[in-house]
């Protein structure tokens, strides 16, 4: 054999990450009509400021000029959704140190560690795949697109890590089974995660802030 030992690796990888999207693909429901898509989504104060402050950062270190920061500035400030704001630091930052995340599409690990976090919108429905590898979820600055969101997660030899913020609970639905992950209670009608799996030796990971001391 002439191929360096691990050599196949990223092969398999390609191979593995294939097979895993046409397998979500297959499994994803029709879009919910009505709901508005990530890019549509309302900006709220804290959005703006968090990029008002990497346009100033820009600004401060060469990259933009006093002109060009007053332009996106304004620009900023008369932007509704979450679109409008992710384009002002395309050309500033690389993707993955990007201020918004507006991807929706199937997360997948294949022989890998795979991870979406930050502020980035949660559609209501998401595919996760994580053969031989581990798909790590953060929702504690998430947006979510619905109060529901449903993770339709195949893992195969594989782990998906959840982490959430007080008041979000998670459940798992297995074999028509529903088991609660979260154990800190929530209020009436607060947001769910619910994830549907299709394992094979496969686990999923709740980690939730700690527990708030009673006042005495």
């Amino acid at each position: 054999m002439n191929e360096r030992a691990g050599s196949w690796l990223p092969k398999l990888q390609e191979v593995g990450e294939r097979l895993a999207e046409e397998w979500v693909s297959a499994r994803r429901p029709p879009a919910q009509s009505g709901l508005p898509q990530p890019h549509e989504l309302r900006a709220s104060d804290a959005d703006r400021e968090r990029i008002a402050q990497i346009l100033q950062d820009a600004h401060a270190d060469g990259r933009l000029t006093l002109e060009e920061l007053d332009e996106r500035l304004g620009t900023l400030y008369s932007a509704r959704t979450l679109g409008e704001l992710a384009t002002l630091t395309t050309d500033l930052l690389p993707p993955e140190e990007q201020p918004l995340n507006l991807d929706s599409g199937p997360v997948s690990a294949v022989f890998k560690k795979e991870e979406r976090g930050g502020r980035w919108v949660v559609p209501a429905e998401l595919g996760v795949t994580a053969m031989f590898g581990t798909t790590k979820l953060d929702f504690r600055d998430a947006i979510l697109q619905n109060r529901r969101i449903v993770i339709n997660a195949t893992l195969v030899f594989g782990g998906l890590e959840i982490h959430v913020p007080e008041g979000l609970e998670v459940i798992r639905v297995a074999k028509d089974k529903t088991v609660r992950l979260t154990k800190q209670p929530t209020e009436p009608g607060a947001p769910v995660v619910e994830v549907r799996t299709t394992n094979f030796a496969g686990e999923v990971k709740v980690k939730e802030p700690p527990r708030r001391k009673r006042r005495r």
